[in-house]
């Protein structure tokens, strides 16, 4: 039975109980998993195809036989669309390791009866996230009319939470980017990279559209019908003489002799010099919270102009300086000579996200200090806010929401490496519970035990009687029973999520807990 996109999303969504757009189908017939039937622009395809794919990739099943069936399926939000578990500014930067907010909205939520029997938190409350990365619990406690603290030791950290949460004049911002944008204009009026650039797509365009037509292409490598390896190779080394032409035509130096530092190593030399025109303007920014917005968006378009194939976004493995075959989209592609595509992107992207969330935001405090979760003195480091440290003081915190970092991970600080080099943070590294270089080893897990209950001890002497505490963690390694009892606390509940909704290269499905915690 053949049927169009939006009958297909449609059957989709009543099929899988969730929202399934056309743009998904799309997606799939763009990549190759079902055929394309039907010519003009209105594409159709076969419902048996599309019932075959979703079945070949049932998470539900693949999990429940993995992990058992204790699994709160409630909890997975597979409902969601990713534009909503990205609403408004949770999206203003990437940042690995993050939960999405629908999440802390369960939990935080006074009004998810239907959901659970206890209510955990009212408005007007006080909720701490000690390890809040990008803010995810600071935004929805705002959104719900809860106060919130955040603290992190990365100082780039509690600035993107800060950031977001900020109220701004948004004329003043876009004025300050406009100004900003003009400038990098003038100076690309000067160099060759734009026009170099624009030549480069429409070779390019043009190669791909021969040698890798989508989906055909797509569909004769997932048959088996091209041995993609080979042909890619091939081509790949085909069109390198079209580069190179190109390259020396337009006068193109890639990199620097020297290339040291993480700036010269992963951007090529254009691109360095347009980020060197736009941070000296930043200078000429007088307005200290205008400034720290665009240098978000300024850290977001270099996270996006990285000279990475695009497979490798999340982990960098080598600097690409020439064209190359991504298999993640099936043809040539080109590393970026210039950052003005994303930077004007994510102007647009960042003003946009801003005002979608004034529009909802509440007369709430929301702050997230930079420092060491398990010294911080709380208190002191909030009566810098008179009036939310006279809050805190009055009513104490009602309760923690937080995801603490997974042992052995992810290298928190490394991420950001270009921010904190271009911006001058003072990293940390050395100071992260659980990092990366540590690995999962006895003597990790250890010295993670100890870190976090050097958290919770020190927290809970901001915490009122009876407080409630939730943890989001992947505890594969049975620590935080441990960890919990070092902080004279108890379990009370644990809630067993799938996590399917993955954006990172491995998109493998797992399962995470939030652990309900109590005084003892």
């Amino acid at each position: 039975m053949l049927i169009d996109l939006k009958k297909a999303s449609a059957w989709a969504s009543d099929y899988l109980n969730r929202n399934i757009t056309s743009y998904n189908i799309s997606y799939l017939i763009q990549y190759g998993r079902i055929n394309r039937y039907g010519g003009g622009k209105s594409p159709l395809i076969k419902l048996d195809e599309l019932k075959i794919y979703y079945d070949s990739y049932n998470k539900e099943k693949e999990l429940k036989k993995k992990f058992g069936d204790d699994l709160n399926w409630r909890l997975s939000f597979t409902e969601y669309k990713e534009s909503e578990r990205t609403k408004h500014v949770h999206r203003l930067h990437p940042y690995k390791g993050k939960f999405i907010p629908q999440l802390v909205e369960y939990f935080l939520d006074s009004n998810t009866d239907e959901f659970k029997q206890e209510k955990f938190f009212n408005k007007g409350d006080t909720v701490l996230d000690p390890f809040c990365g990008s803010g995810t619990t600071l935004i929805q406690a705002n959104e719900l009319g809860i106060n919130a603290i955040g603290i992190d030791i990365s100082a780039f950290n509690s600035m993107i939470s800060n950031a977001k949460i900020k109220k701004y004049n948004i004329s003043d911002i876009k004025k300050s980017a406009d100004k900003i944008t003009a400038k990098l204009e003038d100076f690309q009026k000067t160099k060759n990279n734009i026009r170099f650039e624009k030549n480069l797509l429409a070779e390019l365009s043009e190669f791909n559209r021969r040698y890798f037509p989508s989906p055909e292409y797509k569909i004769k490598v997932r048959k088996g019908e091209i041995e993609e390896k080979k042909y890619a190779k091939d081509k790949e080394e085909k069109f390198l003489n079209v580069y190179f032409d190109l390259v020396k035509k337009y006068n193109i130096k890639i990199v620097r002799n020297n290339n040291s530092s993480f700036l010269d190593k992963w951007f090529l030399l254009p691109v360095r010099k347009e980020i060197n025109c736009i941070f000296n303007e930043f200078k000429k920014i007088e307005d200290n919270n205008v400034k720290k917005i665009l240098t978000i968006i300024l850290s977001r378009t270099l996270r996006s102009c990285r000279a990475t194939p695009h497979a490798d976004l999340e982990t960098l493995k080598e600097p690409v300086i020439k064209t190359y075959y991504c298999k993640k989209h099936g043809k040539i592609c080109k590393p970026l000579f210039s950052l003005s595509g994303w930077w004007k992107r994510y102007v647009k992207d960042t003003i946009k996200r801003i005002f979608e969330f004034d529009k909802i935001r509440t007369n709430t405090f929301q702050k997230c200090l930079a420092g060491d979760s398990r010294t911080i003195n709380i208190k002191r480091e909030t009566k810098k806010n008179s009036e939310f440290g006279t809050l805190i003081e009055k009513n104490r915190i009602d309760g923690i929401f937080s995801s603490p970092p997974y042992v052995g991970l992810i290298n928190y600080h490394e991420q950001h490496a270009y921010a904190y080099e271009l911006f001058g943070f003072k990293r940390k590294d050395s100071a992260e519970i659980g990092p990366l270089y540590k690995r999962q080893g006895i003597e990790a897990r250890k010295s993670y035990i100890k870190g976090i209950s050097d958290v919770l001890n020190n927290c809970k002497f901001f915490l009122k009687k009876d407080y409630n505490i939730f943890l989001v963690a992947n505890d594969k390694y049975g620590l935080y029973p441990q960890i919990v009892e070092l902080s004279g606390m108890k379990i009370i509940n644990q809630y067993k999520r799938p996590v399917l909704n993955r954006i990172e290269k491995d998109r493998a499905a797992y399962s995470e807990i939030i652990f309900h915690i109590k005084e003892q």
